[in-house]
């Protein structure tokens, strides 16, 4: 795992470049809705693979394994929360295999969908739970962690307590929040993130919001909280629903780039893309920085 230090260096001349999604784009490949996205990509290595091969030659620096929900309540519901650990390590070095030169990042997540409340006589489990995926992530080889997609402060402290347990140095933490800045519960992100990067985070900011006019309004707000590095990770823009009640993005690439490219102006340094993103629209931020 690279250190902070090394995680800072990367950020000195330009902005370190993110991978886009993953879900998504494995479901346009053929993987089912509705499936344990782990187990299905475990079975279909090279579909992976071959998108995650696309994002570094986009110029993604860094990509995400695919351990999204990869933690042991969320594999409780296909029966696979004993191979925890074994899954993590898996998904990484399968990452792992597509580059050499790209950083691989153990990727975690909320886990609001799995968890009734967040009171306090949770926490010692969402440390626990978080604990064993990060052991898993950190065997196969992980430079570095991400959080994202979180949607509570505690769920952030939980991951933070587990990664220092399990002596993980560099991790990203990324919410998803209303345009205004505010999270999902009512409480306003940007105090929250500057706790957190006081706490050691090495970066915070967040994914799953859409790209349009106003995000910059949103990086501008959280800049003046933050002060290292920022994490800047948006939707295509906002979604459509369609006839085959799906959502689908109609931002194209280099509207989103130009989004980025405000973004980045006004202060985030760590880039990437979120629902409704392809190696294309990687390929057209690399190309305007």
């Amino acid at each position: 795992m690279i250190t902070k230090v090394e995680f800072y260096k990367l950020l000195e001349n330009k902005p370190l470049i993110l991978d886009g999604a993953t879900g998504s784009n494995l479901q346009k490949a053929g993987m089912p809705r509705g499936c344990c996205t782990e187990k299905w990509i475990l079975e279909h290595p090279d579909t992976l693979i071959a998108l995650q091969r696309q994002y570094v030659e986009s110029g993604s620096q860094v990509i995400y394994a695919p351990t999204f929900q990869a933690q042991p309540i969320a594999l409780q519901k296909v029966g696979l929360e004993n191979d925890t650990e074994k899954i993590n390590e898996q998904l990484v070095r399968l990452s792992r295999s597509v580059d050499s030169n790209v950083l691989v990042a153990g990727n975690l997540t909320t886990l609001a969908a799995f968890t009734d409340s967040y009171d306090e006589n949770c926490f010692d489990s969402l440390v626990e739970n978080y604990r064993r995926q990060i052991k898993g992530l950190l065997a196969g080889g992980a430079d570095l962690l991400a959080a994202e997609t979180l949607m509570y402060p505690t769920e952030a402290e939980a991951i933070l307590t587990a990664a220092e347990l399990e002596g993980a140095d560099t991790v990203l933490y990324t919410f998803t929040m209303q345009p205004d800045g505010s999270l999902f519960s009512g409480r306003d992100a940007a105090p929250i993130l500057g706790e957190l990067e006081d706490a050691g985070a090495a970066a915070v900011g967040f994914n799953c919001v859409a790209a349009d006019t106003m995000l910059p309004g949103l990086v501008s707000r959280l800049r003046r909280y933050v002060k290292g590095p920022l994490v800047c990770k948006p939707n295509a823009g906002n979604p459509v629903i369609g006839s085959d009640n799906l959502p689908h993005y109609p931002m194209l690439p280099a509207e989103f780039a130009a989004i980025q490219k405000s973004c980045c102006e006004i202060g985030a340094s760590v880039l990437g893309g979120c629902c409704g993103t392809d190696p294309e629209f990687i390929r057209a931020m690399c190309h305007i920085f």
